[in-house]
Formats: structure tokens, sequence, C-alpha cells
């Protein structure tokens, strides 16, 4: 079994609970008092790299990375840093995440807000909506086609935008069929959890020009984004290097806004 499939085993248990303690209809109901979903892709392609900051307490290739208590501390200082979008993990098992996160961060900023999990059924997008979520994360490698499709349509009748995510050409291929407007190239190998630096740049060429890159993982500060946005990025999705920094804003503000260097071959 990979890193990935027992993630997701975790995933399914956690969310067995939570629908027999609210069914979906009744999840479907708190949508009526939820605000209008914020659109971040005017940001995204806007000139200069956007930054996707993520509220992260730990994961399975690294272990604990930071004391979080109160995760609308660390997003207030992303948004005044200027991220385009805050990333909160709503796993619990090996990230230390929970919808309670998410909810209190929507209360507390106004930015564009992605759920960030293992998502594999549609209660688990009304629940990301129901608790503010603007974007969802769909991973390539955890759906088959007809599951990636159904989700991906049900995340934008919900008025998500969507975050597919890739590691490898086929998958690449898969999210390009989709449509997806928004494709996350994720340096880590989610079944291994192996990073390999030139994910990015030799997945990037195969993605049409009107599709937004978002690079995720491996990225250390300002150097690493100017690479990535080099080879194509409008956007980067930093975690460790943010939570782990010590002046959140301050960092936020040095990954934003860089542009692709003269005589780039991007």
């Amino acid at each position: 079994m990979s890193v990935l499939d027992d993630i997701v085993d975790g995933v399914r248990i956690d969310l067995a609970e939570r629908e027999s303690e609210l069914g979906l209809a009744d999840l479907r109901a708190a949508l009526a008092d939820v605000d209008a979903p914020r659109d971040p892709m005017p940001h995204f392609r806007a000139a200069g790299s956007s930054v996707i900051a993520e509220v992260k307490r730990r994961s399975p290739s690294k272990g604990d990375l930071a004391e979080i208590p109160d995760p609308t501390v660390l997003a207030r200082q992303y948004a005044d840093g200027g991220a385009a979008a805050i990333s909160v993990l709503t796993e619990q098992r090996r990230f230390g995440g929970s919808l309670a996160d998410l909810r209190a961060v929507r209360a507390a900023v106004g930015t564009p807000l992605l759920r960030k999990d293992f998502i594999v059924t549609s209660y688990q997008l009304v629940e990301a909506r129901a608790a503010g979520a603007d974007l969802a994360l769909l991973i390539v490698a955890a759906l088959d086609d007809d599951l990636l499709r159904r989700l991906y349509d049900e995340a934008r009748e919900l008025g998500l935008t969507v975050l597919v995510e890739v590691h490898d050409e086929p998958e690449t291929e898969r999210a390009i069929e989709l449509g997806a407007e928004l494709i996350g190239v994720n340096a880590r190998n989610l079944k291994t959890l192996a990073v390999d630096h030139d994910t990015f740049g030799r997945l990037a060429p195969l993605v049409p020009d009107d599709r937004v890159l978002v690079a995720e993982s491996g990225i250390s500060g300002p150097a690493d984004v100017q690479r990535f946005v080099d080879q194509g990025a409008r956007a980067v999705l930093v975690g460790e290097a943010l939570v782990k920094d010590g002046d959140a804003r301050r960092a936020v503000e040095q990954m934003t806004g860089l542009e692709t260097n003269e005589g780039s071959t991007a």
C-alpha cells in the first residue's frame, strides 16, 4: 500500500464518522448561510508571482513543523503579506488539521481559502463550501477518471475554484483533458513522499498557455519562487517554509510579485 492509499483510507474512516453525525441534506442546507465564493483567478492571472500560503502543522514526510495554536494569527499575517489565497490543511491524522481551522480562518480574513485535503466524495466538497472555502483540491493520483470528472463538475457547481494536482505526465494529460483551469504540479510524489525538484520544469511545457500553473513543494524562499516563475508558474503553494519562518508576513511579501527574468525560456 502506498502512502497516498494509507492516507485516503484514514480520510474515509474519519469522513464516515462526520457523515453519521450530519447528513448531506442538512449540510447542504447550511450553504444558505455562507457568503458567495471568492474568485482567486484574476489574482493568479495578474502579472508577477502569486502566493498560496498554507496553514500546516505537520506532514507525513517531515513530522511536526510548527505549533499553531491559533490558525487565525498566522492567516492574518499571510493576508497582510499579500497572499493571493490561503490554504488550510483539514486532514487530521497525518497533517493535524481540521474543518474547525478552516472555519476559524474564514471568520478572520477575506482572502480566498483553499480546503487542502484528500477529497474523494461529494460530501467533502459541500463541507468545504459550508465551512467557507473558495477553492478545493482534487488530487489526480487519488481519483479514477469518472470520479475525477464528477467531483470536478460538482465543485464547479458549488462555485468552488478547483486546484487539480498532478505529479507526472499521465496525470498532467488527465488534468488537461478534464479542462482544469488551475493545475498544481507537486514535486512530492504522494505515493512514496520522494521529492523530484525537476518535476515542474518537466511537466510545465505540456500544459496549454491558457491554464494557470501552480508550483507545489520544495519552495524554501524567493529564489525557488523565481525559478518556478521562470519555468511558467503563475503561483506557488508554500507551507513549511512559511510556518517555520518566524515572520510569515515578510516571507510572503518576499515571494510575491516576482516576474519572469528577461531571456527566460518559460
